[in-house]
Order: structure tokens, then sequence, then C-alpha cells
């Protein structure tokens, strides 16, 4: 497959990186030299220096013979131009961009983007994805990660095991005799910097956080068995007023009734804008890693802080310091993988990372066919899928037992109708099944070999 990602900035370069492993022919194109120069040298891609717009440089990076154009520069404009050029003069069949500002998003002005005027087939809007993922977090409290599954009958999520959780150093195996009433299967284990796919001998130890693939059903007896007793946040300070705070601020406002809303913005046109854009929300014009700013938030007293500032280390240190001062959670927006192992052990109770729920957004609408979605999990080093079993498939009438899954892969849950089955070794896949499946990065060609499903755009 051919495909042309226009922009090489954090998103750009890791949708890059993610398609160029699975064999398709990747050009990146920029105007800023260095960072095609680091692309260039760290993945097996071909770059463009120029701009991402001019109908000169679409034709040299090959969109006379393009199957996807991804526009994810900084510029909502030229992203849309990208696409309109793509569509107009080279016929690429589809048209995915990056749209931040929430204007050209406003349901009034929908016509905007229909075939006739401008044909972009998916808009990603980053704020208002960041945004949904937060409060999902924050809906099911004392979790580190939340992923709907199967139209919201099951939920992957992920919980930090602390000192007091009841089944540490219990075997897997053990689990299901445990809680024989609730529907649940650890489909991975990360231990630090390691992550473990657990065979029925592992146990889980402290500050373990464990995947789980549940029951939607049973998604508050699960946390509190695994001590995670958290009550819903309605007091909420925010540290940082950008777009993904505007964003996330309108939809706590809709969807959670009686919530007390604080937000820390150090520059002082953005506060002013700030209040003029919201109602019920007290804005503070400072530094959110002053004391005085927090004690004036009344952070000690807050149920969650949410660290939205422009840089990880700012977001880090304000969310260990909202910690030290009392608050009972924190949510810290990062960028940089690295810091991924910090959750639990320096603190830190949920780490979301902007890159990677756009790359897993853009993901869903690359694959199509009996693949119904992909999600990101850990930064893209595992791939959770959602699949329905097709009636010629190799494993459709096959209990689990006979399929040769691959060593890294897990069928985590099946959902037949409206039951989720949590998969025993003699449990039969049937046509028409909706099967959830937790796979390593480097086993998701696999996973779509097994599942003898032609894997295309269209």
């Amino acid at each position: 497959m051919r495909i042309i990602i226009c922009g090489a900035g954090i998103v750009g370069a890791s949708i890059a990186a993610y398609l160029s492993k699975e064999d398709n022919d990747v050009t990146v194109i920029d105007e800023q030299s260095v960072l095609l120069a680091q692309i260039h040298n760290s993945m097996d891609v071909n770059t463009i220096s120029g701009h991402a717009s001019d109908p000169d440089i679409l034709n040299a990076a090959g969109a006379n013979d393009c199957d996807l154009i991804i526009a994810v520069t900084e510029n909502d404009e030229v992203n849309m131009t990208a696409c309109q050029i793509g569509h107009s003069l080279f016929g690429i069949p589809k048209k995915i961009a990056r749209i931040r500002r929430q204007s050209y998003l406003d349901p009034a002005w929908s016509n905007l983007f229909s075939r006739a005027h401008m044909p972009i087939d998916v808009i990603i809007s980053p704020e208002v994805l960041v945004a949904k993922d937060i409060v999902q977090r924050l809906a099911i409290p004392g979790t580190t990660t939340v992923v709907k599954l199967a139209e919201g009958k099951a939920h992957l999520i992920g919980v930090v095991c602390t000192e007091d959780c009841p089944v540490l150093h219990t075997q897997l195996s053990q689990l299901n005799k445990l809680f024989p009433d609730l529907s649940f299967s650890i489909v991975s284990i990360a231990r630090g910097t390691k992550t473990i796919i657990p065979d029925d001998n592992d146990m889980l130890e402290v500050g373990d956080e464990a995947y789980l693939i549940v029951d939607s059903d049973h998604l508050r007896r699960v946390m509190a068995a695994f001590g995670h007793m958290e009550k819903e946040a309605r007091k909420i300070v925010i540290s940082g007023g950008g777009h993904i705070g505007l964003s996330l601020i309108r939809t706590l406002q809709e969807e959670v009734p009686d919530i007390q809303l604080k937000i820390v913005e150090n520059n002082t046109d953005r506060a002013t804008f700030l209040s003029g854009q919201l109602e019920n929300v007290i804005i503070l014009n400072g530094s959110a890693l002053e004391r005085e700013i927090m004690e004036e938030a009344s952070v000690a007293t807050a149920e969650t802080y949410i660290a939205l500032m422009n840089d990880d280390e700012s977001n880090i240190l304000g969310s260990l310091l909202a910690k030290q001062y009392g608050c009972q959670r924190v949510v810290t927006l990062v960028n940089n993988n690295a810091y991924y192992p910090l959750v639990g052990p320096l603190g830190v109770d949920v780490m979301v990372s902007p890159k990677a729920i756009i790359v897993a957004s853009i993901m869903q609408h690359v694959r199509r066919g009996r693949i119904k979605g992909i999600h990101s999990i850990r930064d893209g080093a595992f791939e959770l899928m959602e699949a329905e079993v097709s009636d010629v498939s190799r494993i459709a009438n096959k209990k689990i037992s006979d399929i040769e899954l691959p060593a890294g892969v897990v069928i985590g849950s099946i959902i037949r109708g409206d039951e989720v089955i949590i998969p025993k070794a003699n449990d039969e896949l049937l046509p028409k099944d909706h099967i959830i499946i937790f796979a390593c990065r480097d086993k998701a060609r696999d996973v779509e070999k097994m599942l003898s499903v032609h894997v295309d755009l269209f």
C-alpha cells in the first residue's frame, strides 16, 4: 500500500513508524529537514522536503499512485488543502486530516466536508479525542487505561496492583475459583519495563499494571476485587488551559453532573480568553508549580488533578506536587513513552499519551474488513483487535485449544450476541462471533493471517 503522510512531527513520525513496519510504501512530507532526517535515519520510509499541499511536492511523493493520504501537520488549512488537492488532482481514494480548530467542526458547517466541497473521509480532532479518553478514565476511577469494546459490552482496563490488592501472589488459574460470578480475563501484565503475556501459573506482584478484559456489567465488582474502590471525581483541578484543557472542561460539563472545576493557566491572555468562554469554572492565572496557586486552587481537597501543560516534565512534576499536597489522584499528559514505567512507582496514577490516542484513532480507519477495530496499548507495544469470525475463516467452528495461536497472542473475550464469554480451551469460535484479541505489536500480521481476512482500505 502506498501512503503519503503530511507532517513529520510527533504524530506524523509515530504513524510512519507504525505503518512502515507493515511493509507499506510510506512517504513523509515536511518543510523541516531536521525532522525528516530523524525519520529517515530511524525507519524505512521515503522523505520529501517541501510544503505538504504543494501539487508538485505531492506529485513527487507519488500521489498519482497513492492509496491513502494522512495530513497531520500543525496547520489545519494545510491539512485540508492537501486532502483537497489529493482528491481533485490525483484521485487519492482515502483522505484523513487532523483538524484542531473547533469552528471547522461545528455541526452548522458540516456540509463543508461533503464530497462536493472538501472530500475528507476521516477528520481527526486531537483535542476531542484526548478529552474523551480522559473522561472515559475518570468514569472508572482507579484505572490507568480504559477502552470500550464491542459497542460497550466489554472493556479493556488497566489497574495498578497496590500493596492492599486482594489478589496479590495468587496464581491466575485460581482467580476464576475465587470470583466465579465475575467475567474477566488478565491478558497482560506490565512489570517495570517488562511486559508479560501471562499463563495460568503467573502471579501479580506489588506495582504490576494488569490489563484486563471485563464484561461491562461487572466493572465495579472487578475493580473492587483488585482493591480499587475509588469514587468518581466531582472536584477536579486542571493545569493548562490550552485546546485540550478547554475541550476537556466542555466535555466534563456536558457528561458529568454536579462537577466542580478549577483551572490553573499560566498565560494571562489565555486565562482571560478562558474566562470569556467558560461558565461555572474557577480560573486562576499562575503556575501550577507554585504552592500558593495550588493552595488557592484547593488541590489538597480535590479528588483528581489533571496536568495538561505544554511539556512532559512540568506535567509530571505538577502531578507529584499535587499528590504531595494531598490530592487523591493525578492524571498526567505525556508524549514521551520513556515515562510510562513511572506509573505506579513514582506515584503517577494515570499517564495519557495524545500521540498514542491519535495514532490508534487513525489506524481504526486504515484497516477494515472483518477487523472491526484496533486499539494501541502502552504506546504501540501491544494491539487490541476486535474482529468478527467469518464463516470461511480458518478458526471458525474450532475449539480454542485446536487453534495454533502465535506466541504473544491471547483471545481475551468472545462476544456472542449480548453475552460476554471469557474463553476457555474447550470453547468453540462460531461464525459471527465478535472476538477480542490481545497481541504483541510484532504479531499483528500473524493475527490477520490467522483470521484469514484480506485487510485493506476499502
